[in-house]
């Protein structure tokens, strides 16, 4: 009587177990065996054999080490901010790892492979250091055909980096073609502002990306511009009107401070790192300051004008973009305002774009994110990309490409509070101003009338090793007189 013995396993494993009970049954007595072969199945049948048993295998897949590419920028150390997964959850590509903080930006860090979470290497608020890994991802088998390294990435951004590797909230989903256009061009799809269904990256919005990069004039696009809505029809008999009510100003939720009476020590990290090294940069450069006035009288007439076709069009205008475009204005005939000094103060770099940046208060702390090629823009356009700035940095998630590469800086301190101030210019930048407070006050007007003015105080910095007090002066001036007769720019708008 025959016996059947089934097996299910590897064909290494399988072939192991059959020739180890050939050789047995060999050396006892001369047996005839069949070998009957079926997917997945083995048959062995042996004479005189009684015992039926049956075994599965189940294989782990590889662990794949995932490993912290670089963010760019020089940046070799991030803090780990957030994990958005734990041990054992299971992770598909593109879904999202842990959100890290470097002295420049908030990156989400996404998955590239598909599997189950294995092992984390750092806590919250540990310092996680690029090309290390981050985390162990257990891949199912077959998905990885051998051993993998995530490499360090170079200058030239690979398209593994475009893809795994994100501003948190922003998906980066695109074609194949645009992934290659990216590349080609050695763009982050992270920093593209995304305008196709669900946060897809377009091949316009690569297009328009290097267009702001470059200061290229691409054919514009088609905008509706909605007309402003009519007024209400005025009723021909007298009726009686509705009672309105104030609306509620809500309440500023101020937090109590806690008094434990205690001294504690915390690292330095993050933004704040960031503030140490610039600043103790700027300690390097000799600052000359020089401080005016602007009577923002006809700009406040203006922007009134203004107000409501802006709102109408979608967007909210502040006197920021007119600021802006009034200081591109005066770099154009001032550029050694928007230049660069080496370390060794051998070679003045004149910039070819005004990357205006604007100092912003934040939960993060200041940060410094810029407006490109403000030279190139209208004020509506300098407007938009500032709104988008700014909803970004209250959320946290400004890119490197929207804090890098600025060349002239504004700081709106006034906004808070104060009158004049005394900015710190952010290397490799040579000049900044401080903008204060509009304040309505008594002014004499050409005809010798007192009348009310709104006026706002303004203080330079200047780089006095390159930048004299006379051309600080000059470009004052030219700014003030821009804003003080807001039609004059119209002249000089390119």
């Amino acid at each position: 009587m025959a016996a059947v013995i089934t097996v299910r396993g590897p064909f290494s494993f399988v072939r192991r177990l059959v020739s180890a009970r050939l050789h047995k049954h060999c050396c006892s007595r001369v047996q005839a065996a069949c070998l009957a072969y079926r997917p997945h199945s083995y048959s062995l049948t042996a004479g005189q054999q009684h015992r039926f048993f049956r075994t599965s295998y189940a294989a782990a897949g590889p662990i794949m080490q995932f490993k912290l590419s670089d963010i760019g920028e020089g940046i070799m150390e991030v803090t780990v901010k957030e994990w958005y997964v734990k041990v054992g959850d299971k992770v598909s590509q593109f879904d999202s790892i842990c959100e890290v903080q470097s002295d420049k930006a908030s990156v989400t860090i996404t998955s590239r492979y598909d599997g189950i979470i294995r092992k984390l290497y750092y806590d919250i608020d540990s310092i996680a250091h690029v090309g290390k890994p981050l985390v162990d991802i257990e891949t199912e088998a077959g998905q990885v055909e051998g051993p993998q390294e995530d490499v360090v990435e170079t200058p030239a951004m690979s398209q593994e980096d475009h893809t795994h590797q994100e501003i948190k909230g922003h998906k980066t989903q695109a074609t194949p073609a645009v992934r290659r256009l990216a590349t080609e061009n050695n763009i982050k799809l992270s920093e593209v502002v995304a305008t196709g269904k669900d946060g897809r990256i377009l091949k316009e919005d690569i297009l328009n990306f290097i267009a702001r990069q470059t200061g290229a004039i691409l054919p514009p696009a088609f905008q509706e511009i909605r007309p402003p809505p009519p007024a209400p029809a005025v009723p021909s008999t007298p009726a009686a009107k509705p009672k309105t009510t104030a609306p509620s100003i809500p309440t500023p939720v101020v937090a109590k401070p806690v008094f434990t009476g205690k001294d504690h020590t915390e690292p330095v990290k993050g933004f704040q790192k960031a503030m140490v090294k610039t600043m103790s940069s700027a300690l390097k450069i000799p600052h000359f300051g020089y401080c005016d006035e602007v009577d923002l009288t006809q700009l406040v007439r203006l922007r009134s004008e203004l107000k409501r076709l802006s709102e109408s069009r979608g967007m909210k205008l502040s006197y920021m973009p007119f600021f802006m475009k009034a200081a591109s204005l005066g770099l154009l005939h001032f550029p050694v305002l928007n230049a660069s000094l080496d370390e060794n103060c051998t070679n003045i770099t004149y910039k070819a774009a005004h990357n205006i940046g604007l100092a912003m208060d934040t939960t993060q702390g200041l940060l410094v994110p810029n407006v490109k090629n403000v030279q190139m823009l209208s004020i509506f356009e300098i407007a938009v990309e500032l709104n988008r700035l700014q909803t970004l940095g209250a959320s946290g998630q400004l890119g490197a490409s929207d804090l890098t590469g600025g060349t002239f800086t504004l700081s709106n301190i006034g906004s808070i509070g104060g009158t004049y101030a005394k900015p710190v210019i952010l290397p490799p930048e040579v000049a900044i101003g401080a903008l204060g407070k509009m304040q309505v006050l008594p002014r004499f007007n050409s005809k010798g009338d007192l009348v009310k003015a709104h006026i706002m105080n303004v203080s330079w910095s200047a780089d006095h090793r390159i930048i004299d007090g006379a051309t600080m002066c000059r470009f004052s001036n030219m700014w003030r007189s821009y804003l003080e007769n807001p039609a004059s720019m119209v002249l000089d708008l390119k």
